[in-house]
């Protein structure tokens, strides 16, 4: 058992989850009560005493060789288990949240390490972790439970909410509100500059001054690598419950819906206003000649590139699939007269004969 696993019985599993307890034991009234739990396994390479699920139909092969202690699934799955089961309607989210029993993140203390630089007019909770050589600015604020972990920077008139997790090596600029029960992942970069600059008489760029800073809900997790600029004048604002994975770029005075997902490499520019329950895959992207406005519950697929906004909920997808290479340059080149190609075929509908 690895060091500071947890071991929980299967009662206690499906308590937490909502989850009945069936499987090959008959007659064991208490059955939940004796068999315990110690870690989380694949369904494929889990072991006695671990917990696994069976979220997808391309896994059931699996199932009836599976060794776990027990297995997260739905009802008409567990008459080809050989473990115990825990019967739910969802079983990858019931198993998300049997996976938070077995965290075993470190806890923080309370407290300001002796090498961290505070302004005098910051406010810090007693009940807040402050790492070693973090720097803290003028007026700042550190809510109860945050945790700001080594070598971060805050800067002036920020804000860090409750129990919100900032780990190590995070730049946090001025005028930036994180919400309760964020995480921020290393190398992340909050409310920096947005990319605005417009040419002088002599085609030189000047900077338009970014001052509108940078809102961020509660419950939003942030991946390590991204960046999200501040607004120029208006602040760019995250929802709550927004997931942002790695390596995204949000740019200026963004407006992302409350509980949208943004996968990696995801690039938005200025001004993208994007609603509620979207989901962007990697590596898309979204801009245009005007600022683009997405509704809520809009998937869009992964590469694609969004350059007119949508009105419309549904799933979006843009991105041309690999080929070999000689193929895709042939239609490459067709690609580039498929507007002659249109024009030739209105004719031919019009009766209008080439001449």
């Amino acid at each position: 058992m690895p060091a500071g696993s947890k071991t929980l019985t299967l009662a206690q599993i499906a308590q937490h989850i909502g989850a009945d307890i069936v499987g090959p034991f008959a007659g064991a009234l208490d059955v939940g009560d004796e068999i315990t739990v110690n870690g989380l396994g694949s369904l494929g390479s889990a072991q006695p005493g671990e917990l696994t699920h069976l979220s997808g139909a391309s896994y059931r092969p699996l199932l009836p060789s599976t060794q776990a202690g027990a297995v997260i699934l739905s009802a008409e799955d567990a008459v080809n288990s050989p473990s115990p089961c825990l019967i739910v309607a969802q079983p990858y989210l019931a198993f998300a949240r049997a996976s938070q029993l077995f965290d075993n993140s470190d806890g923080f203390d309370a407290g300001i390490h002796p090498s961290a630089v505070i302004a005098p007019s910051a406010e810090i909770s007693a009940a807040a972790h402050i790492g070693a050589h973090v720097v803290i600015e003028a007026n700042v604020t550190i809510e109860a439970g945050a945790v700001v972990q080594a070598n971060c920077t805050v800067g002036n008139n920020s804000v860090v909410g409750a129990q919100t997790n900032v780990f190590p090596n995070v730049v946090i600029y001025p005028h930036v509100t994180l919400g309760q029960r964020c995480t921020v992942h290393s190398g992340a970069v909050l409310g920096a500059d947005g990319f605005g600059f417009t040419p002088d008489e002599k085609g030189r760029f000047e900077a338009i001054a970014q001052i509108g800073g940078l809102r961020i809900g509660s419950d939003v997790s942030i991946g390590a690598g991204t960046t999200i600029d501040c607004g120029a004048i208006d602040a760019t604002i995250i929802g709550d419950g927004v997931k942002i994975d790695n390596l995204v770029q949000i740019g200026h005075n963004c407006k992302i819906g409350d509980h949208t997902l943004i996968c990696g490499a995801v690039g938005l520019a200025g001004s993208t206003e994007i609603g509620r329950h979207c989901v962007f895959a990697g590596g898309s992207g979204v801009a245009g000649k005007n600022p683009i406005t997405i509704c809520d519950q809009v998937v869009v697929s992964v590469k694609t590139t969004v350059s007119q906004s949508i009105a419309k909920p549904g799933i979006y997808s843009g991105s041309i699939l690999a080929s070999e290479h000689s193929s895709w340059l042939r239609n490459a080149v067709k690609f580039n007269a498929l507007g002659q190609l249109f024009k030739r075929v209105k004719r031919l509908e019009d009766g209008i004969k080439d001449e």
